[in-house]
């Protein structure tokens, strides 16, 4: 049987920013064509190669000479979460540092109380408008933590309404348990005993329950140190969880290397991570998570390792980290400006940071992220003249139309 035959949807008269691995570039296409069948991309190529093929059941759509990309991927954000920081923003503003409003039982620990004082229906309505921002910019895949619960109770009613969001809107969710994110009050004088919570009650119960695809700890002076972290590293690989890890923020106590040992995905935030590091993650083939608004929100200066990562072809990914205290910022699209114009990302490098490597960030690299033959049928239609402008201007939204596994949603 001709393949042909199984398409469903033709895109014709389109430019196609492929974003394929091994291509340079943006992988450009131009006056291409793209089939897609069963959910998946089925065929894409220059149109003049077009196959023939049905048009009588063949749903064709004419994307008048505009760019199709893979359907972004914010690979790191914190969606669910009770209350605001704002007061604390004026803290920054005059002068207090992250580290001393932490010290001061605020940052994340004063999120925790709002989190414990909302219902499952309060952070769901709560977090709602902030997925369908992100997914009118043309976010089709996304990662949201827990980690203000902070508690098994807690913990485990924020990965729920993560899962009830996907649920709700055309997006792909993956949820990562983040326990060790901050040591709650109750625990205030003995971290050890929080972090045998962690594993030997909060861990296995998620993984029970399936509410979560990985793990992750904040390894840090203000978070948890490296015996720590290894000690959740353990209980993540006994219950068959995936291993990401907040590292290298503030400081480089080589955690980064660690979480390479465990075969983990992904290493985020590393301002301060090192060649070794550098290594260790090109060695296990994990991703570069670069967090740009957060980088701004709290004004910081020392940039990520990013010419080292270009020598070890590390991938770099990009994410918003949105978040109510260090990246309160629901915009991929600004966060693609803030990669060129911070970190001096290439607007390609920074396109592969929220397409390609962000799936690989999540451990779905070989699913989403690419305009590629096989993969999922994640695809935006932007109107725009070329690939640079996502990265040039925010603020008007470009976005034309989206398609999850095939079907429009937007």
């Amino acid at each position: 049987m001709n393949h042909t035959q199984q398409w469903q949807s033709l895109f014709i008269n389109v430019n196609l920013a492929t974003m394929a691995e091994g291509l340079s570039g943006y992988g450009t296409i131009e006056n291409a064509a793209l089939a897609i069948a069963d959910g998946k991309i089925a065929w894409l190529g220059k149109i003049n190669d077009l196959p023939s093929y049905d048009k009588s059941v063949v749903q064709i759509i004419d994307g008048e000479g505009q760019w199709l990309t893979p359907g972004l991927v914010d690979c790191h954000t914190h969606l669910v979460y009770g209350g605001n920081r704002a007061n604390e923003f004026e803290m920054r503003l005059q002068g207090k540092s992250y580290q001393e409003i932490a010290n001061a039982g605020g940052g994340i620990v004063s999120t925790v109380t709002a989190t414990r004082a909302a219902s499952e229906q309060e952070l769901l309505d709560s977090a709602l408008p902030r997925l369908q921002s992100l997914h009118q910019q043309g976010v089709t895949t996304l990662e949201i933590k827990s980690g203000y619960g902070l508690d098994t109770i807690n913990e485990i009613k924020m990965l729920k309404v993560a899962g009830q969001l996907a649920e709700i809107l055309p997006i792909t969710v993956k949820r990562t348990f983040l326990g060790a994110h901050a040591l709650p009050l109750e625990y205030k004088d003995n971290s050890s005993a929080y972090i045998d919570l962690v594993c030997e009650e909060m861990i296995p119960e998620v993984a029970k329950q399936k509410l979560a695809d990985a793990i992750d700890v904040f390894c840090e002076s203000i978070g948890f140190d490296l015996a720590q972290t290894e000690q959740v590293f353990k209980a993540a690989h006994k219950h068959n969880l995936s291993i990401k890890v907040h590292a290298e923020q503030l400081s480089n106590l080589g955690a980064t290397e660690l979480a390479a040992s465990y075969n983990a995905l992904s290493s985020d935030h590393i301002e301060f991570l090192d060649e070794t590091g550098i290594k260790a993650m090109a060695a296990s083939g994990m991703t570069a998570v670069l967090l740009p608004g957060a980088f701004y929100f709290l004004r910081e200066t020392k940039l990520p390792p990013i010419e080292l990562l270009r020598k070890y072809n590390v991938p770099m990914a990009i994410a918003t980290d949105a978040n109510p205290g260090t990246s309160p910022i629901h915009s991929l699209q600004l966060m693609l400006n803030m990669a060129c114009t911070f970190f001096r990302l290439t607007p390609a490098e920074a396109l592969a940071g929220v397409t390609r490597n962000g799936a690989k960030a999540l451990g779905l690299g070989d699913i989403k992220g690419q305009l590629a033959v096989g993969f999922d049928a994640d695809i935006a239609l932007w109107n725009i003249s070329q690939p640079a402008e996502l990265c040039y201007q925010f603020g008007v939204n470009p976005l034309r139309q989206l398609f999850r596994s095939g079907k429009q949603v937007i």
